[in-house]
């Protein structure tokens, strides 16, 4: 059994038999159109920065005004979805986390800025936060430091969806690191 058939093979004991028979019923033009978030995928030489800013509409649209309990509710669901959608669009694209699949990044935006909505309403601005937010998940998407590199090695979607999620998480402290320099330096 070569490498690539050892990690399809690990890829199909993780999801159960069912969803992957309902997955590949799905057709084409719906689970690729869904993963490529229809042809902004496919637009430019840097989709995964169209999806970062689909990822700060989907942001201010849901969960700006979401309280904390919500957004993490959206938050798993959206995650859920995306790691099944990104598994079945690599497995029908033939390609590893291939860089038109951008559901990955949408999804993972809304984690930059989670618990802190309140303090970008108060800040006055809000821009300053999706700004910095925004070049922030850039720059620990495209680097991947702290090991993030590592887990685009999990299988399908998994490894699709995780690398962008602690990328995320990696914002979310960043900007937190921020605040707390502006409030104790007294900017």
């Amino acid at each position: 059994m070569d490498a690539h058939a050892r990690k399809s093979r690990t890829r199909d004991l993780v999801m159960n038999p069912a969803l992957r028979l309902f997955l590949r019923q799905l057709p084409d033009r719906f689970v690729l159109g869904l993963c490529t978030c229809g042809p902004v995928g496919y637009w430019g030489k840097a989709p995964g920065t169209n999806g970062t800013l689909l990822g700060l509409g989907l942001y201010t649209v849901l969960f700006f005004q979401a309280g904390l309990a919500t957004s993490v509710i959206l938050i798993l669901l959206l995650v859920g979805l995306a790691v099944l959608m990104c598994d079945e669009g690599e497995r029908r694209l033939q390609k590893r986390d291939p860089g038109e699949i951008i559901l990955d990044e949408v999804v993972a935006i809304p984690v930059c800025f989670l618990g802190l909505g309140p303090n970008m309403a108060a800040s006055g601005h809000v821009w300053l936060y999706m700004l910095a937010g925004f070049g922030l998940f850039r720059f620990y998407d495209i680097l991947k430091p702290f090991g993030i590199s590592r887990l685009q090695r999990y299988p399908g979607g998994v490894g699709v969806v995780l690398d962008d999620l602690v990328a995320a998480v990696a914002v979310n402290l960043t900007l937190r690191l921020f605040e707390a320099a502006f409030v104790i330096g007294g900017w």
